[in-house]
């Protein structure tokens, strides 16, 4: 006859899910690095990381808008569905949640940079370019598009897919 409860005991399903949260976190993680560099190359004119480097405050808004990365991936990681229906291996691989990431990852990436851009031409007073000059400006920019990513990867992780 067969039960009605778990398949595996309980501490398993909880180390799987841990595993999981943690993998997805590293990736986040890496995908951050990624979009920073990314803006660099596809914003040539404002070098993000030389500038932010220059100042404390800048620097500091970098690791604020990367903490919030995070805590919003971890927040996404962890309320995700976690139901162990697979080998646990394919669980923690999850190429669907992998690949759905990084598609959020490259269309916020392009939403963020074409945003920039328009926002620029539709306000010609307002030359957006000239935070180059300011190392807390590049700062106080990548800071919200860290945030603006972080957002982007949560919905992904929590979504119905």
């Amino acid at each position: 006859m067969n039960e009605l409860g778990l398949v595996a005991p309980f501490w398993v399903i909880v180390l799987i899910w841990l595993a999981k949260v943690v993998v997805l976190a590293f990736i986040s993680g890496l995908l951050a690095i990624l979009g920073v560099r990314a803006l660099d190359a596809l914003t040539p004119h404002i070098p993000h990381r030389e500038r932010i480097g220059e100042d404390p405050v800048a620097t500091g808004l970098f690791i604020g808008g990367f903490f919030i990365l995070m805590g919003l991936v971890i927040h996404g990681a962890i309320t995700a569905l976690t139901a162990v229906t697979a080998p646990i291996v394919w669980y923690i691989f999850d190429f669907r949640t992998w690949g759905l990431l990084a598609v959020s990852f490259v269309v916020s990436l392009l939403i963020g940079v074409a945003l920039f851009y328009i926002m620029d031409r539709l306000t010609p007073r307002i030359p957006f370019t000239n935070i180059k000059n300011s190392p807390v400006a590049v700062g106080i920019h990548v800071f919200g598009y860290l945030v603006f990513f972080g957002l982007i990867l949560h919905a992904a992780l929590t979504g119905p897919l």
